[in-house]
């Protein structure tokens, strides 16, 4: 296994002046506080750096990798300090869930995207070792969702970011604190920032069955003329989106559920490669997360490529996603742990997972 230390953080180890809180194997971890007062967490390889906020959700509020940012464009600068989802909206990695999670429609009460988002977590940490891959760092923590009579479980996220890879691990453990069944649901809203002449690559038929466009509009989106048209012509078409192109009706959004296969290890793979031939990577395990939802966003003010948004269900809510049958069930005192990897890939190892892809695909 390798050795690991863990160092516990508190809030108090945040100021306005960016200190550094851990070293090891070339990398480093440093504490600081936005403008807003969220506190942040910088993580710096070789390769990159991710900001992580400890205590908002453990979201990866940025990720900037062999010089590119990988992050949406969004309308916030900095995390605001809300538990309302649209309100700190921009973040590279959102887990959500874990009661519920999607739109609420019809008899839903739940929040958007459900408790986690934004969660205050109540423990967070650094992690740092060696393993049989190398040196690494991380970030975890706690979130226990207590309420009387209903939930009670708790969340513990763990971000690792290894020297000299431009990838780093993103994985999940929900447990069922409870005497008795908890259901559950889990999306990890993974926010790249599209880029024109970007094609997607993944592990999953490309036919109106196994990608299929979501027809119906959520509450909270305004649509343009032409835009019920395009989601048409995607139902029967779906391959006119793998290529972006900066006339297609991304605008607000669009959002696919598709049908992942997975290698003879248990991983699917998406990709957008772009123009000079590097890739934004997404690997994760569909039987951990057998719902693959692609939700892409190009406005004047937002843009999204969510390739991959790895999930236990489809983003319709909680009655509409238990009527599908997609609610899970946690035993009591029970952990599921849920596994995905991330980042970039340079031209060459594009290559080797484009051939990886073509070969499931053609079976």
């Amino acid at each position: 296994m390798g050795s690991r230390t863990v160092f516990h953080l508190a809030p108090a180890f945040f100021g306005e002046s960016e200190k550094t809180l851990l070293e090891h194997g070339g990398m480093t971890v440093s504490g600081f506080r936005f403008s807003t007062g969220v506190c942040g967490l910088r993580v710096t390889s070789s390769e990159g750096e991710l900001v992580v906020l400890p205590y908002q959700g453990q979201q990866i509020w940025s990720a900037n990798f062999r010089g590119r940012e990988l992050t949406m464009q969004s309308m916030f600068a900095e995390p605001q300090p809300t538990q309302e989802y649209l309100d700190t909206y921009g973040g590279f990695l959102l887990h959500c869930g874990a009661t519920a999670m999607g739109v609420p429609m019809g008899e839903d009460t739940h929040a958007l995207h459900g408790e986690l988002p934004n969660a205050a977590y109540q423990k967070a940490y650094l992690v740092s070792g060696e393993d049989e891959k190398g040196a690494f760092v991380g970030v975890g923590g706690c979130y226990q969702h207590t309420v009387a009579f209903n939930h009670n479980y708790t969340a513990e996220p763990l971000v690792t970011v290894r020297q000299g890879s431009p990838l780093f691990d993103v994985d999940m453990a929900l447990t069922n604190l409870k005497n008795t069944d908890m259901e559950w649901m889990y999306l990890a809203h993974i926010n790249f920032r599209p880029v024109d002449g970007g094609k997607l690559v993944y592990s999953a038929p490309c036919t109106p069955a196994s990608a299929r466009v979501r027809k119906s509009v959520p509450a909270h989106v305004k649509t343009k003329p032409g835009y019920r048209e395009f989601l048409a012509e995607l139902e029967e078409h779906p391959e006119k989106h793998n290529v972006l192109t900066d006339d297609q009706m991304f605008d607000p959004e669009v959002v696919f559920f598709l049908d992942y296969l997975a290698d003879d290890v248990g991983w699917a793979h998406t990709m957008q490669v772009h123009p000079d031939g590097t890739g934004d990577y997404v690997g994760h395990r569909p039987e951990q997360l057998g719902v693959g939802v692609r939700w892409i966003c190009r406005t004047e003010d937002q843009a999204a490529m969510g390739m991959i948004l790895p999930a236990t269900a489809e983003p319709e809510g909680y009655h509409a996603e238990k009527e599908k049958g997609n609610i899970k069930i946690l035993p009591a005192k029970q952990t599921v742990v849920l596994n995905m990897t991330m980042g970039v890939l340079d031209a060459q190892d594009v290559d080797r997972m484009s051939a990886t892809v073509d070969g499931l695909l053609q079976g």
